[in-house]
């Protein structure tokens, strides 16, 4: 089981993907532990203010330190190694590999950023990892969260309804996932794959290996600037030589 303890100043956005899907079922099994965290209630002036203009000037409000830091004090964390995570775009790149190391942790905190930014205290003195989901400016941590939240919930045993499905995805093998196909086989003439129709599951791990390697070297080609090829893998690459 795994807890995450979230810190936002919008709590509200949370109820609907935490009520639903997998991770409703997560939270139902206790598999996971979700618990919201409104900074507001660590805000100790009448107007329960959670920013304020920056020194020196400019545009925006910084969200301040002092209720960021009560809400931190006011949750219970086993030890020094726990995540705690200010989520922000200047943080290091969110990817599988980091889902999967996040995920042998008991424990992650999450600070969900708004406005201009934090109070360059909260990153210096409250958190020891910042994390960023893209290359991009959201209005806010929250959206980030739910994304750290919902790619390492589905690595948490029992979460998913099958155990293979998460080690087949796209990245968790360093690759492009390969096509699916489900019923019918044949739609508007469209057709499935006819080695998929075989039932030979040598003949069809080895289409859908080949078929990831060949979308990895389409789509993302620095994907397998170091990936380990075995020299079928090459051979499948070179009979399929982009032009």
């Amino acid at each position: 089981m795994i807890r995450f303890d979230i810190l936002s100043v919008f709590p509200e956005m949370f109820a609907s993907p935490c009520g639903s899907s997998l991770l409703k079922k997560a939270l139902d099994k206790g598999l996971i532990d979700i618990r919201l965290h409104d900074i507001r209630e660590q805000a100790l002036d009448k107007h329960r203010m959670t920013d304020d203009a920056p020194y020196g000037g400019g545009g925006g409000m910084v969200m301040k330190v002092e209720p960021i830091e009560r809400t931190l004090r006011s949750i219970s964390v086993p030890d020094e190694e726990t995540p705690i995570i200010l989520l922000t775009p200047q943080g290091e790149r969110f990817c599988q590999k980091m889902a999967e190391e996040l995920a042998g942790h008991r424990q992650l905190v999450m600070i969900c950023g708004h406005y201009e930014g934090v109070d360059e205290r909260v990153r210096t003195k409250l958190v020891n990892r910042e994390i960023s989901i893209g290359d991009y400016v959201l209005t806010g941590g929250e959206l980030s969260a739910m994304v750290v939240v919902d790619a390492v919930s589905r690595l948490v045993p029992g979460v998913l309804g099958n155990s293979e499905s998460a080690g087949e995805d796209t990245f968790s093998m360093g690759l492009l996932e390969y096509p699916h196909y489900t019923r019918p086989a044949e739609y508007n003439g469209w057709k499935v794959p006819e080695v998929l129709l075989s039932g030979n599951h040598r003949e069809i791990n080895d289409w859908r290996r080949r078929e990831s390697l060949l979308r990895t070297r389409k789509r993302r080609p620095d994907l397998l600037r170091d990936f380990p090829l075995t020299e079928k893998e090459k051979s499948w690459l070179a009979d399929e030589a982009e032009p």
